[in-house]
């Protein structure tokens, strides 16, 4: 919980030091609070993820027939850049730059636009996801890894599984939270 509170700025973790209050603000506590109730509330974020359901797995089939092998190297590049025990805002931001690349190598500009615009509201999700389901690093990971290997396999149906696959266990893990 202390981890969850420091990413939403209402604790600061100093290692070595302890924990502070970042602030007794109502405006930050309140905004702290808004999101965890909207998060467990709001199904939109769930909507958005189910509409991110449907187009990814799309988009990751058209990048395993169409994604340049330069764009490969750079999305195998972006996976080994990642530690093996990233902070979940490391782990997030990668994901994030991930699917992007993904999307951008399936060659349509409208599609590509679309899911970077589905990407946004969820990143709250997937940070909370990172911050309270045992292996959800791990399992990411391992994700990550299958979907650039179909990708550079140049195998469709398998880079699409994958994706559907890595996108329902969000979208499966928030509908058991909420």
């Amino acid at each position: 919980m202390r981890r969850a509170l420091s990413m939403i700025n209402v604790l600061d973790v100093r290692q070595g030091d302890g924990t502070y209050v970042t602030s007794l603000d109502p405006a930050l506590l309140l905004d702290a609070l808004s999101f965890v109730v909207d998060f467990h509330r709001d199904d939109t974020v769930l909507q958005f993820l189910e509409v991110r359901r449907i187009l990814e797995p799309a988009a990751t089939a058209l990048a395993a027939e169409r994604m340049p092998t330069t764009d490969i190297a750079k999305l195998r590049v972006l996976l080994d850049e990642l530690s093996a025990a990233p902070t979940v805002e490391a782990l997030v931001a990668n994901d994030v730059e991930s699917h992007r690349l993904i999307a951008a190598g399936a060659g349509n500009a409208v599609l590509c636009s679309i899911i970077d615009g589905l990407s946004g509201p969820t990143t709250r999700a997937r940070i909370w996801r990172g911050l309270t389901q045992e292996g959800a690093v791990a399992k990411t990971r391992e994700q990550h890894q299958a979907i650039h290997d179909a990708i550079a396999a140049r195998r469709p149906d398998l880079a699409r599984a994958w994706a559907t696959v890595h996108i329902a266990g969000v979208e499966e893990w928030l509908r058991r939270a909420a």
